[in-house]
């Protein structure tokens, strides 16, 4: 018999998943070419499902349900809300482009994003480890087959192909060093798995042993170096409202399972899983860094530059524990810091690939950097909103990045550790080089003459979001203290049951 906590724990996404199939049998019947009915009735359940995540993620409340295979704590339930918003964005933004593209003569694109926005969920809620693989696989199914919805494009298939071959290992990584964590535990419960490895009775070996395909399993997720090789072809190839959506929902979910896996059920074994981390953020910001400033095509640069911002999420992630010691400063510091870090930067790729979309049209593809050439002279609005953006994400104040980036450093040398504070200096190192791509976009949109006369429009819909959307990167780093608070105080709430 299921518990009425059970239902609670789950309720959002129970309205999802029931609308989801509501809006995919409603669609039949919508004949309007821009599917603005399924688009319409597609907004309304995610506002109503973000509203519902905000009124969790407030109350502070955490509860267990279905057997303890699920949590509904502060920390997911906001990361659910913001994803949420997320994919309210990436809908806003990609649904000129998609029709004109002819990727809405049926109602999938809005389907299978809201399946996608449920396997973040379950990903999120998981605290077991078949509810997370579950997750993770409804998530990538549903995202291969948003990258092929543009059926005639011959590239976009492509990077379906590759995504879906790459996405297979990943996964076939992640699941087996489970299934090693489990035959090692005997139990497939994060928490009993912490009480089973926390007791020392288990062969040390075994267990780093599955925890080193864990992690490989994860940095294919998140992109990380070596990791990373299916971060440029996807991005590139996929049609830019999908690509948007790939960009960043699933950044969350990635977060999330990292916390869940690495620190809520693998936390005696930080010494082990922080070097492994320590490896990959080196990689991701050397490689992120020094790849993308050799990119002519746009969408193929900010691929780098999402490899390289991830190296910064995982020096977040590494620095919580010292020697093995757990200090709740430290802990506090180290994941908010990285939590606070994945939402800006998924805050400001949104706009980033939100002006893409915009000078994109029937066509033609705006994504070669030259296509930004003379972008004030055009619209001084929408270059403005992109300079911030990429302010942002190369760290320059007073820009959200430069705090997020900080937050991340201030972690790391608060540590006292030779290792950690070098790490810092090699972060800002190759924080220095990454502005010269990012600045030269710059140069291109405000120094060079325009290739077309033509002034830039949109919808207002899509005008007003975008407005806010840069806006908020610029505010939150002239006040992010709000935000940072809610970072913090959720981490401490998850990690306190």
């Amino acid at each position: 018999m299921i518990d009425n906590i059970s239902w609670l724990a789950v309720y959002p996404e129970i309205v999802l998943l029931v609308m989801a199939c509501v809006i995919a049998l409603v669609d039949l019947g919508v004949t309007s070419p821009r599917r603005t009915g399924t688009y319409v009735l597609t907004m309304l359940t995610l506002a109503v499902v973000a509203a519902l995540q905000a009124m969790y993620a407030s109350s502070g409340n955490t509860f267990y349900g279905f057997g303890n295979m699920v949590v509904s704590d502060a920390m997911g339930n906001w990361l659910k809300c913001f994803a949420t918003i997320t994919v309210m964005v990436t809908l806003v933004y990609g649904r000129p482009y998609a029709a004109d593209r002819g990727m809405l003569r049926g109602g999938e694109l809005f389907t299978l994003s809201m399946f996608m926005l449920l396997g973040v969920f379950v990903m999120i809620s998981g605290n077991n480890f078949l509810v997370i693989y579950l997750g993770l696989e409804l998530l990538t199914l549903s995202s291969y087959a948003l990258v092929a919805l543009r059926r005639d494009h011959t590239i976009a298939t492509e990077a379906a192909m590759k995504y879906f071959v790459l996405g297979a290992m990943a996964s076939g990584f992640l699941l087996y060093g489970l299934s090693m964590l489990y035959g090692a535990t005997g139990s497939l419960d994060i928490g009993q798995v912490f009480k089973a490895v926390n007791s020392g009775q288990i062969r040390h070996q075994v267990l780093v042993f599955g925890l080193v395909f864990v992690v490989a399993g994860l940095a294919f997720k998140i992109g990380a170096v070596p990791f990373h090789m299916w971060i440029p072809d996807v991005y590139q190839g996929a049609p830019t409202a999908v690509t948007i959506i790939i960009g960043s929902a699933p950044k969350l979910a990635a977060f999330a399972i990292m916390i869940r896996l690495l620190v809520d059920g693998l936390l005696p074994l930080a010494i082990d899983w922080q070097q492994m981390l320590a490896v990959l953020a080196i990689g991701s910001l050397l490689v992120g860094n020094l790849a993308a400033i050799a990119q002519t095509n746009l969408k193929r640069m900010l691929a780098y530059s999402t490899i390289a911002q991830m190296g910064f999420v995982l020096l977040g992630l590494l620095s919580g524990v010292v020697n093995g010691n757990v200090d709740a400063n430290a802990v506090e510091n180290a994941y908010s810091s990285a939590m606070f870090y994945i939402l800006t930067y998924v805050l400001t790729t949104l706009a980033s690939f939100g002006i893409i979309l915009l000078l994109a049209r029937e066509g033609f593809e705006s994504e070669e950097i030259s296509d930004l050439a003379g972008l004030n002279q055009r619209s001084p609005l929408y270059a403005g909103v992109m300079a911030v953006c990429l302010f942002s994400l190369a760290g320059i104040p007073p820009m959200v990045g430069f705090y997020a980036k900080l937050a991340v450093l201030q972690a790391l040398v608060a540590s006292g550790q030779a290792l950690y504070i070098g790490l810092a200096v090699f972060a800002v190192v190759m924080s220095l080089i990454g502005a010269f791509y990012y600045l030269r976009v710059v140069k291109v949109m405000y120094f060079d003459a325009p290739l077309t006369a033509t002034s830039v429009s949109a919808p207002l819909d899509v005008r007003m979001v975008l407005t806010v959307n840069g806006a908020l990167v610029l505010i939150l780093g002239l006040v992010p203290g709000g935000l940072m608070a809610l970072c913090a105080d959720a981490v401490v709430r998850a990690l306190a049951t």
